[in-house]
């Protein structure tokens, strides 16, 4: 069934479906590692690409397919590559899309691994990287070089949850010919589809939001075309970055869930952010559903949904978050983010720890940043919790 024009529900569900022999109602689980040829002749053309049957499982597998064909589907692209992990997703675009002498700018405030990747490793073979604040779209032009060849944005942010403008800075990239990467994680497809606002190329770490329950680490790069997807699919072939069949079906029992899990999540949020915009232990809080929050409009704009990151700043810094994230009973003390259970941490000193103080201060990643990823939990439990804890400050 084509479901191009069907609900997003619709695709969530039947997008990618794959119906064996059996009339399975789920996709099974192909955990192998080869295939057998029907003939020798049909060997050749698998190799020749002739045929559509599988080979090997680091190349593809039919239950990671299915799972490649849903997450197209709901980005609106072309075609989707699985991974083994969300760097291993980052990493495959980095190294398909840059070479030594290149040049890449990206988005000063963002996952921890993502930026450290590129100043302590790409670096190495000759890749440079500038990271600016892209929410202010005024510091991306001046930073393009004649060697820049990707812009590599992640809206919203980790962790400040700065919010940058994908059509306009997709319109500046592609002005100078970029290639424009977004980072969609914190949004998930149901909140933020990057491809209709101008990006060239998405990245997930589905171990977040579309998988959604925290058993599993994967994630997938989904393209606008034909030829990004050409060029990063053989990459991550040879890389050896694939994914797991067991895992690619976790993670499609997982996305068939993530409208619901989506909207329970960000109502609480919405509630949370507003009880902790008020509580006097509090210094700052930044949620995009808030109206204090710098893009509010801007991400009315763009999204469908505020999200369930929000992040703030608590009296007493450094050690008030300390003593904040030492007393809380229901909310989980790690990082990861975006499962059916509420989550806390501290950038600072754990998921950003690797950053320069320098780097951390130009990206407002400050000593009381405090991380909160809001479950499906009653509301009523999480902001309780809360507030045991920080009576305790």
């Amino acid at each position: 069934m084509d479901v191009k024009n069907k609900g997003f529900n619709t695709k969530l569900i039947h997008a990618g479906a794959y119906h064996d022999q059996f009339g399975s109602a789920t996709v099974p689980i192909y955990q192998t590692s080869t295939f057998a040829f029907e003939s020798a002749q049909h060997g050749a053309d698998c190799f020749a690409g002739a045929s559509d049957g599988y080979i090997y499982t680091r190349i593809s597998n039919p239950t990671i397919k299915a799972l490649e064909n849903n997450l197209a589907a709901l980005e609106n692209g072309f075609g989707a590559i699985a991974t083994g992990s969300g760097m291993g997703a980052i990493t495959s675009v980095y190294m398909a899309l840059l070479s030594q002498g290149s040049h890449i700018i990206g988005s000063n405030a963002v996952y921890g691994p993502s930026r450290g990747v590129l100043e302590n490793h790409f670096s190495r073979f000759g890749v440079e990287s500038t990271f600016v604040n892209t929410s202010d779209l005024s510091t991306i032009e001046p930073a393009i070089k004649k060697n820049t060849k990707v812009l590599y944005i992640e809206t919203p942010a980790n962790p400040t949850l700065d919010i940058t403008d994908i059509k306009a800075a997709a319109d500046i990239g592609h002005k100078h010919g970029l290639i424009v990467v977004v980072d969609n994680t914190f949004s998930s497809p149901f909140l933020q589809r990057p491809l209709d606002l101008g990006a060239d190329v998405v990245v997930h770490s589905l171990t977040k939001f579309i998988n959604g329950h925290a058993d599993i680490v994967g994630g997938a790069i989904i393209t606008k075309t034909e030829e990004l997807f050409k060029k990063i699919r053989p990459l991550m072939v040879t890389m050896g970055c694939n994914m797991d069949p067991h895992q690619a079906y976790l993670v499609i029992r997982g996305v068939k869930t993530l409208a619901l899990r989506m909207e329970r999540s960000v109502e609480n949020s919405q509630i949370i952010a507003e009880y902790l915009e008020r509580h006097p232990k509090v210094e700052w809080i930044k949620y995009p559903g808030l109206k204090s929050h710098p893009q509010h409009e801007l991400a009315k704009k763009q999204m469908d949904g505020f999200g369930a990151m929000i992040c703030f700043g608590v009296k007493g810094g450094l050690n008030g978050g300390r003593i904040l994230m030492d007393n809380v009973r229901l909310i989980g003390l790690a990082v990861s983010l975006g499962g059916v259970e509420s989550l806390i941490e501290h950038p600072a000193s754990m998921t950003h720890a690797s950053l320069p103080e320098s780097e951390k201060i130009k990206a407002n990643i400050t000593d009381n940043l405090v991380r909160l990823s809001i479950g499906i939990e009653d509301v009523a439990d999480i902001q309780a919790d809360l507030e045991q804890a920080l009576a305790k400050i």
